[in-house]
């Protein structure tokens, strides 16, 4: 890096005394005098026209002085602009990426180099600690709550005590929440952790299979399902995009109101659901895409769900490069805007 400065400097330096030089060249073929010279020569009465021409190529050559400066400059700083370019295209899907940059020992780039690759060398391992947990944590935490709903399905099979069913009831709508909560958080990490690889999915045939899927749903909640859109493709992660849209779609059908509807519209670089229901003020929206954050204050009422679903279709957003936000309807309900990239 201090070589290229030195080099850049003094191509800077011997520019400049090339484009003096090539003034006082211009002068003398002008004028037979040198620029110094020519400058005196104007002074006494020299001719306008004579002038102006030496003027609008004094001007060309302290613009191409400049022009060829700054190449220089942006030569001696490239390996600079390389690693900022390679650190923005870091993320979770390549942490095994590494800059290696060239270069002696001491120099200072080589420097900065080797210690944004020991700071991705922790981010990979906690990253993979991560990955670990999320694998244990679906093993040690699903199989106890699988063992446990089984036995008090058993236990309500055989029982005919009407306050044990009642209880046995109970438990198991716990126990279904708890299974929900933990598929959420691990579902949460899975797309936090980005995407390893992509392929080319159709989203509005994902809408189409959710949304079929759904009905019976929709029609216990006195809910109508409307679709409306084009053929869209994008690049990412089939499972992730389908898991985005139901959990809208179930967000949408659980949080509206008798003979209220669920729209989703499908268009390219763009997916947007809009439900009806209660008002949501705007001041509260933001916070809905944080996990655990509903607009009920009851974590334990009526409703379903742990306050995971918009937080999640936030993620998998990012995940494929997009964006979601959201924003009250005008009659109530919600309006949430995912954007993603187009193959």
């Amino acid at each position: 890096m201090r070589r290229r400065v030195g080099w850049a400097m003094a191509g800077t330096l011997l520019v400049g005394l090339l484009g003096w030089q090539l003034l006082d060249l211009l002068g003398w073929l002008l004028t037979s005098h040198y620029y110094g010279g020519f400058l005196w020569f104007q002074l006494q009465g020299g001719t306008p026209t004579t002038a102006t021409f030496f003027w609008i190529l004094t001007v060309a050559t302290v613009g191409l002085v400049f022009w060829l400066s700054r190449r220089m400059l942006l030569w001696a700083l490239r390996p600079l602009t390389t690693i900022t370019t390679a650190v923005s295209q870091l993320g979770p899907h390549n942490l095994g990426q590494r800059l290696r940059q060239p270069g002696a020992v001491n120099d200072p780039l080589r420097r900065l180099a080797d210690t944004l690759d020991e700071v991705l060398d922790r981010l990979a391992a906690g990253f993979d600690g991560q990955r670990r947990f999320a694998a244990n944590a679906s093993h040690e935490l699903r199989t106890p709550l699988a063992v446990q709903r089984m036995l008090v399905e058993l236990a309500l099979e055989t029982s005919k005590d009407v306050e044990l069913r009642r209880l046995g009831a109970q438990l198991l709508l716990t126990n279904e929440r708890n299974e929900r909560l933990i598929e959420g958080l691990l579902v949460l990490a899975e797309s936090d952790r980005g995407l390893t690889g992509h392929v080319p999915v159709r989203l509005d045939e994902l809408v189409v299979g959710v949304l079929d899927a759904h009905n019976n749903l929709a029609a216990e909640h006195g809910v109508r399902l409307e679709r409306e859109g084009s053929e869209v493709t994008v690049p990412g992660d089939p499972v992730l995009l389908e898991r985005m849209i139901t959990n809208l779609v179930q967000n949408g059908i659980k949080y509206n109101r008798p003979e209220g509807s669920v729209r989703v519209l499908v268009e390219t670089g763009r997916l947007v659901v809009r439900n009806t229901g209660e008002r949501v003020p705007a001041e509260s929206v933001a916070a809905l895409f944080e996990p655990f954050r509903r607009l009920a204050r009851d974590r334990t009422g009526g409703r379903e769900g742990a306050g995971l679903g918009l937080s999640i279709v936030r993620s998998i957003a990012t995940a494929h490069g997009g964006t979601a936000s959201a924003e009250p309807g005008i009659d109530g309900g919600l309006s949430v805007t995912i954007s993603l990239a187009t193959a």
